[in-house]
C-alpha cells in the first residue's frame, strides 16, 4: 500500500470533532552527506569517514587505480569496487580545511562537524577522508523533501539536511503523539533513498529540535508537554537552539549548568545580565514554549558565495591568484541570483585576515542587478575601502536588498508612461 494510499484510508482522529493538539516535526537526515557518500562508496560502511576539504572530482582516484592494477578499465568499474588503498586518509592531509561531517564511526573517535581536517587528523588518523560533492547532496536533499510533501504538505526547508513539518491537522499526525505518521515518513524515505533519518515530535519546533537528537540515529522521539521536567530538564543548557557557547559560558558563572536551572531562575537576573528581549526568551525557552510557526515558503535575504584559502593571500604577491577567484565568485552569486529569480540591490564583501580579525563592507546601488560585470565592479570599488597590507584567508562576495525579478520588471512598466512603451517597441 503507498503512503497516500494508506492515510486515505487511516481512520483520522483529525476527522473527530475534538480539538486538535499541537504536533510539529524536526527531522534530521543521519550523516547526510557522508551517508551519500555511502551509497556511492558501499565498501566504506562502518569504517571512519570524513567529509571535507575541495570538492569531488571525477579522475581523482584513477592514477592511483591504474597503479594498483593496471589492466583494468577503471573508468568503466563501478564505484563499489574501488579498493580500499585507492582512498586517502586524513593522516595525509595539509591545509586549513574543515570538516563538513562524518559518519559516526568516525565520531567515536570525536570528530565532529566544523572541525579543522589536521585536528581530526590526530584523533583519527586512518579516518578515509572524502571531498564535497555538493550537486550529488542537493539531488537527494529535493528527493527526500518531495517525499516528505507528498505525505506531509505543511514543510519547513531549514537547510539541505533537515525540515519541520507540521503534523497537527495531516491525516495521522495525532496518532499516538504523531508516532505514527513519522514512521511512516522515514519508512518512505529509506525505500526511495536508502537513506536514514531522525525525526522528534512535541508541541513546537524547540521542543521537536531537541527530540531528534534523542534517538539517532534512525531513531523517533516523541515529547509531550508534560514530560518537559523529566526529559528536558536534565539537559545541558547548550542543547537549545539558540544558545551559544558564549552565552552557556555566562549562564555557568551564574551558577546554570542545565536547562531545569534555567527555567526555576530568577527571570529579573538573567534580564539584568543578558536584556529584555533575549532575557526573558532563555526563560521561555527553557520552559519548553515556542510559538513560531512551520513557514513553507520564505524570500532569502541574500545570496552570497565565499571561499577559503588554503594558505594566506596577499594582494600584491598573489594578485595573479586573487584577481581571477574574485571575479569567479562574483560569476557564482550572479549565476545564484539568475537562476533563482532576484536582482540585488546591495553589494557586499566579506574578507578575513590571517590574524582571523573578519569585516564586511555594503554598498547601496542605484539600481538592482544580477549581472556580473556591475557585481564585480561594485565589489571591486569595496575592495578600495579595506585595508589590503595584511594576509587575507577567506575572500566573499553577497547581494542584498532583493527583489524578484519579475516585481521589478512589473515596477518599471508600471512607472513607464505610454509614449515611453511605444519608443521601447521601436527600438526593439
Amino acid at each position: 500500500m503507498s503512503a497516500s494510499e494508506f492515510l486515505e484510508n487511516l481512520d483520522v482522529i483529525t476527522s473527530l470533532d475534538v480539538a486538535l493538539v499541537r504536533r510539529i516535526a524536526h527531522l534530521d537526515m543521519d550523516a547526510f552527506y557522508a551517508s551519500v557518500e555511502l551509497l556511492r562508496y558501499p565498501q566504506l560502511k562502518g569504517l571512519p569517514v570524513v567529509i571535507g576539504g575541495s570538492r569531488r572530482r571525477e579522475d581523482s582516484y584513477w592514477e592511483r587505480l591504474v597503479k594498483l592494477d593496471p589492466l583494468k578499465d577503471w573508468k568503466s568499474a563501478p564505484l563499489s569496487e574501488y579498493p580500499l588503498e585507492v582512498f586517502p586518509r586524513l593522516k595525509d592531509y595539509v591545509g586549513r580545511g574543515v570538516i563538513t561531517t562524518a559518519t559516526y564511526a568516525a565520531r567515536h573517535f570525536g570528530i565532529g562537524s566544523a572541525m579543522g581536517l589536521m585536528k581530526a587528523a590526530a584523533l583519527c588518523p586512518e579516518a578515509i577522508l572524502l571531498p564535497v560533492d555538493f550537486e550529488e547532496y542537493r539531488k537527494y536533499s529535493r528527493l527526500f523533501k518531495s517525499i516528505i510533501t507528498e505525505i506531509a504538505p505543511v514543510m519547513e526547508d531549514r537547510g539541505v539536511d533537515e525540515v519541520y513539518i507540521d503534523f497537527t491537522q495531516t491525516p495521522g499526525g495525532q496518532r499516538q503523539g504523531g508516532l505514527v505518521l513519522a514512521r511512516l515518513i522515514q519508512k518512505s524515505i529509506f525505500q526511495a533513498t536508502q537513506l536514514t533519518c531522525s525525526i522528534g515530535v512535541a508541541p513546537n519546533k524547540l521542543l521537536a529540535k531537541m527530540a531528534s537528537e534523542f534517538n539517532k540515529p534512525n531513531g523517533i522521539a516523541i515529547l509531550y508537554e508534560h514530560e518537559i521536567a523529566a526529559k528536558i530538564w536534565p539537559l545541558p543548557c547548550r542543547k537549545i537552539n539558540g544558545i551559544g557557547p558564549k552565552t552557556d559560558e555566562k549562564l555557568k558563572n551564574l551558577g546554570i549548568s542545565l536547562i531545569g536551572q534555567l527555567a526555576l531562575f530568577d527571570p529579573s537576573e538573567l534580564i539584568a545580565h543578558f536584556g529584555q528581549n533575549y532575557g526573558r526568551w532563555l526563560i521561555e525557552a527553557a520552559n519548553g514554549r515556542d510559538k513560531s510557526g512551520v513557514v513553507t515558503h520564505s524570500e532569502p535575504v541574500s545570496l552570497s558565495r565565499e571561499t577559503t584559502f588554503e594558505r594566506d593571500l596577499h594582494v600584491t604577491t598573489d594578485k595573479e591568484r586573487l584577481t581571477p577567484i574574485f571575479t569567479k565568485l562574483c560569476e557564482q552569486v550572479s549565476n545564484d541570483l539568475q537562476r533563482k529569480g532576484y536582482l540585488g540591490r546591495t553589494v557586499g564583501i566579506k574578507l578575513k585576515y590571517d590574524n582571523f580579525k573578519t569585516v564586511t563592507r555594503d554598498q547601496t546601488i542605484e539600481f538592482p542587478t544580477n549581472d556580473s560585470k556591475e557585481i564585480r565592479k561594485f565589489a571591486g570599488e569595496l575592495l578600495k575601502r579595506v585595508d589590503l597590507s595584511k594576509k587575507i584567508r577567506l575572500l566573499g562576495v553577497r547581494m542584498g536588498s532583493l527583489i524578484k525579478l519579475e516585481d521589478w520588471s512589473v515596477a518599471q512598466l508600471s512607472n513607464t508612461s505610454d509614449s515611453e512603451v511605444g519608443l521601447n517597441r521601436e527600438l526593439f
